[in-house]
Formats: structure tokens, sequence, C-alpha cells
């Protein structure tokens, strides 16, 4: 392999290293925990210890000892808002003495797209203590997009990813207050980023470079639940997976010395992990109408330390993720024999760390305040309707980068930005049938 064919694709794995995620404005880092309509009303305070296809995805035990089968169908809407904004990056072009001004627009506003999450599951006994259950989930899926005039064009300008998530399960009630589960989690993931490349000229117009691949992938989870009259704990583990992306990366647009380099390369790999969760969850009766929920969710962020790229590229490029956590509590009341309301917050802390922060995850600390409700319409089908805000911090992107890197036209740029009033709003409704 050619030097000069390298160094873009070195380029790309430091410029676009986080290719395959982007800061989720709902779950934590690139991880959305829209799952269940009836876990968003009370912030995902207790899904780990409730019963019932809806929590399949935290804990297979959940569906056992059903008494009858379950259907669970759902959508979330997703309005994320914030502004990127240039704090004073800089860039040295090959030639020049000292770094200036990157240039672009200066606030980019809104750069993760709007868009729907899916989820569905079901669930089936096959005796009075065994239970079979699928669910389907989109656990990692957005769109950023940042316009080519941006300042943050050499780290972004369009990243998309898509996951399918298939769970088959199985769950076992052992003793009458004791509850086991287990499942393989089947992950598809899709993903396309671009990003510009500096030309060796200000005065000349900016190339691009498109990375897509996809691949299937499998993790596991582990489950189990005890209950007495008045109290569920629930713990599990959703093992970390460990992607392998196929596909191709076109680089364009480059000119006079760096011309060359102009070409579609097919068979272009990478590796990575996403992190294990630990969830512990309780559910507590506080009185015959008003449950009380908690659920502490342990995120091995740390396995995300790195993307390998494979042939032609051969090299690490370090992330530097650390682990991180969410805490969760709220409420079920039952209003009526068919109104029950719910409410709750959760705490969210970003595994990003400031100096690793680039402008492809957006990300911080954050609260979610969530309200809810379900509403029994007929006795096998219920009505689930949830709403969240999400409230950020400010935090910096601030990941210095190098176009060309390891060549005679390496190209610094020196990132100085600050992700400002960012929110998100989420809007949920799902049904429920029992057969």
């Amino acid at each position: 392999m050619t030097k000069s064919l390298k160094a873009p694709l070195l380029a790309t794995a430091i410029l676009s290293s986080s290719f395959a995620f982007a800061g989720a404005a709902h779950g934590q880092a690139f991880y959305l925990q829209e799952q269940s309509t009836r876990g968003q009303g009370r912030a995902f305070s207790g899904e780990g210890a409730d019963t019932g296809a809806s929590s399949l995805w935290w804990n297979p035990a959940a569906i056992a000892g059903m008494e009858r089968g379950e259907a669970v169908l759902g959508a979330s809407a997703i309005i994320p808002k914030g502004d990127v904004v240039d704090n004073g990056t800089l860039i040295r072009r090959p030639g020049q003495t000292t770094f200036q001004p990157v240039g672009g627009d200066r606030v980019s506003s809104d750069p993760i797209n709007r868009g729907i999450v899916p989820s569905g599951a079901v669930a089936i006994p096959l005796n009075d203590r065994v239970a079979v259950g699928l669910a389907v989930t989109s656990p990692y899926s957005f769109t950023t997009e940042y316009n080519a005039t941006s300042w943050a064009r050499y780290s972004a300008l369009k990243t998309e990813l898509r996951t399918i998530d298939i769970q088959p399960s199985v769950g076992v009630a052992l003793l009458d207050w004791l509850r086991v589960g287990g499942a393989l989690n089947v992950q598809y993931t899709k993903a396309e980023l671009g990003n510009a490349l500096p030309n060796l000229s200000s005065a000349l117009p900016d190339g691009f470079q498109r990375l897509k691949g996809d691949g299937w992938d499998l993790g596991w989870t582990a489950g189990v639940q005890l209950h007495n009259d008045w109290a569920t704990v629930g713990i599990s583990y959703k093992s970390r997976i460990k992607h392998n992306l196929k596909g191709s990366l076109e680089v364009g647009g480059l000119l006079g010395p760096l011309a060359g380099q102009n070409r579609t390369i097919d068979g272009a790999t990478a590796t990575f992990y996403t992190p294990a969760q630990i969830i512990v969850a309780g559910r507590f009766r506080a009185t015959d109408k008003l449950t009380l929920n908690a659920q502490a969710v342990r995120f091995t962020w740390a396995d995300f330390d790195a993307i390998r790229l494979g042939a032609p590229i051969n090299t690490a490029i370090p992330e530097n993720y650390k682990n991180s956590f969410s805490l969760a509590g709220g409420f079920d009341y039952a209003a009526t024999d068919r109104l029950t309301l719910r409410a709750g917050a959760q705490r969210g802390i970003t595994p990003t760390q400031n100096g690793n922060r680039d402008a492809r995850v957006p990300d911080a600390n954050r609260w979610n305040y969530s309200i809810g409700g379900s509403y029994q319409v007929t006795p096998r089908f219920t009505l689930d309707a949830a709403g969240s805000y999400i409230d950020f911090t400010n935090a910096s992107i601030d990941r210095r980068t190098a176009a060309y890197a390891g060549t005679a036209v390496q190209t610094p740029i020196l990132t100085n930005g600050q992700v400002q009033n960012a929110r998100a709003f989420v809007a949920s409704i799902g049904g429920r049938f029992s057969f």
C-alpha cells in the first residue's frame, strides 16, 4: 500500500473515529433507552424489576410465570435541540507558520435529526412456569448532519447509524419467589459517515471522505427477579457486543498534489465494542394504589477504548471513554381501575471526557423528567402514552485531530467548541395486547 493512499485512510480514522456513534440526545452517549412506552412514563426507573413483555429488553426474567400471552408495540418521536458553537478552532495547513481560524459558520444548530424509534415484543407462556419471548428494538439509531460550511466540517458532515436488535428470550419461574431468564441478542448494524478534507490551500474548496459499512453481531442477556407480596428486585446483565463492520471508503474532491488520492476502496473494515450494562432495579408497593420504582444502570463504556481499523489501514484509534452510570426513581399510581399514572426522573452521566469529545459525539450529563399513563381500553388491550424532557449541561467540543497524519502534508486542527442549550423532547405511544 502506498503512503499517498494510506494518508487519507488514516485521516478518515482520526477525523471520523466515532463513525458508529453520535451523541444521541436522549439515552447515554449513543444508547437509546426508548424501548418501552410504559417505562418511559416513569423515566425508566423500574424496568429490570417489572413483569411482562414490556420489560423484556431489560430483563428476560420478566416473562417467567406469565399466565397468558402478551404483545407490545410502541413508537417514540424524538426531537433534539441544541447548538454546536465554535470558540476559536484553528487549522495549520502545510507551509503556514502559524495556526489560522478554521472559518465557516460559527454556530451549527440542531445537528442531530429528529426521528422515530419503534419497538416491539411478544411473550408466550409454555406452561405455568416457563415462557418464551422475542423483543425487537433499535438501541443505537440516529442521524447527524452538519452543513458543508460548518466550522465542524473536518470532524463531521453526515453520520447515520441504524441498528436492529433481535432478542429471543426464555424465562423460568424456578420458585414462587424466584424467576430467572436468558436471551441472545442478534444485532444488525449499518453505518454511514462523512466529513470534509482540507486541501493544501485555503483558497481551494474542501475535499470529502465517506465511509459505509454494516454487519451482524451477537451478544447475550441474563437476569433474575426476586418477588414477595410487596416488593420485586431485579438484577440483569447485558453483555458487551463486538461489532464488525465491512464496507467501502470514498475519497473525492482533493486537488493539486492530493488529487491522486481520490478513489473508492471496497473492503474497508472496523471493529469496536459497545458496552455491557449491569442493571439493578426495584419496585415497592407502598399502598394498594402506589408503587415506587428505582433503577441503577452501570455502563462499561471503557470497553469502547478504541476503534480498530483493519486492512488496508491496520491501526487503532483511541477513544478514551470512561465507565458511567444512570440513576432513576419514579412511581406508578392506580388512579382508577383502568387508569394508571406515572412520573419519574433520571440522572445520566456521559462517558465522553473533556479533551476527547468531538462534534460527532456532542454528549453531556443530563436530567430526564418524564410523565405518562396507561388506560385499559378493554380487558385485553391497554393504551400507553408518555412524554419526556431531557436537559443537558453545556460541554466542550475539544478533540484535537490531524488530516494526513504522519505525512509531509500533515494538517493539525485544534478544535475549540462547545455544546450549548442542548435539550430533547420525547413523545411515545404504545399498546399492550394480551391473548
